[in-house]
């Protein structure tokens, strides 16, 4: 069984007119979700992550950060890139909150895998700093409570976002036990993820690509080298930042996926997580800024997540 977990409270997150992460994502998602064959999705209400939740994966300076250049009215920019309104503080818990609750669900064997519908995303979030549209870093937050809490030891992200996932890669790097394998368009924003970035123990994986790689090469370069670094690292728990702005329509880069790759993806880390850790996946939500390739991906990732 799939669960999804989504809030309101993600979309009164206001980044202002002409921001391309706008409450309109995660309307386009939901929308896509409720059609007839995702009927048999379980729906769940993401719950606020406590602050010490926050702080497995942040210092207390950075959430308290957060916390005071939230407004009482308007916008502010914590950098050109990155804005908060008013709701920015309620959504950016339930966000996290969403994956805490996702691992508590599927380490207790009361759902098969999920998908967190919410925003704002995380994976740029740095432990000391917010940035690339993003508050805290979701996917560790829950990675960190997975450990924590269900003494889950070994722990694998994959990121399949066009943009690297520098925060993750921060918080994982200097840690034998977690791993994060990351597909991205070289070049671009935020410039980190080159292959030669190992970790402390190859436990760092990046695949930078090319502007213009297509379904074929990006396919090669999940099946040559992501998923058997995923399957060798034998992790007890695979999460995924389901970023889909590789589509080719994704107005902010320049690689040529198709909704399909993006289920063909799912699928194969599905595969493996069936291998080596009992089907247990949690992904969650983040970049992808073509509303309705926004759409069709966001679909195709849970439809692959439902077949498993």
């Amino acid at each position: 069984m799939t669960v999804l977990y989504t809030h309101p409270a993600c979309l009164e997150h206001d980044t202002g007119p002409g921001h391309p992460e706008r409450p309109d994502r995660l309307r386009a998602v939901l929308a896509a979700l409720e059609t007839e064959e995702f009927k048999g999705l379980q729906r769940e209400s993401a719950p606020l992550a406590e602050e010490s939740q926050l702080l497995l994966a942040h210092t207390v300076r950075h959430v308290d950060g957060v916390r005071q250049r939230v407004p009482e009215s308007g916008l502010a920019a914590i950098d050109p890139d990155t804005i908060v309104s008013p709701g920015s503080w309620e959504a950016a818990r339930r966000a996290a909150g969403a994956v805490v609750a996702a691992v508590d669900l599927v380490m207790a064997r009361r759902a098969g895998n999920a998908f967190c519908a919410v925003r704002p995303p995380g994976h740029h979030a740095e432990r000391t700093g917010a940035m690339g549209f993003c508050l805290f870093n979701n996917i560790a937050i829950g990675a960190l409570h997975a450990r924590q809490v269900h003494q889950v030891r070994k722990i694998a992200v994959v990121d399949f976002d066009v943009h690297h996932g520098n925060g993750t890669q921060d918080v994982f790097e200097n840690d034998p036990d977690m791993f994060f394998a990351s597909t991205h368009q070289s070049g671009i924003y935020p410039g980190t993820g080159a292959a030669a970035e190992h970790g402390i123990a190859n436990n760092i994986v990046n695949v930078p690509l090319p502007a213009g790689t297509g379904s074929e090469a990006w396919r090669a370069a999940m099946s040559g080298s992501l998923l058997p670094a995923l399957t060798s690292f034998e992790p007890e728990l695979i999460l995924i930042s389901a970023g889909f702005d590789a589509h080719e329509a994704d107005p902010l880069a320049g690689m040529r996926l198709t909704a399909e790759d993006f289920g063909w993806g799912t699928q194969m880390i599905c595969q493996v997580a069936q291998q080596v850790c009992g089907g247990r996946v949690v992904s969650t939500l983040e970049g992808g800024y073509d509303l309705d390739a926004l759409a069709e991906s966001a679909a195709a990732h849970v439809r692959a997540l439902m077949a498993h």
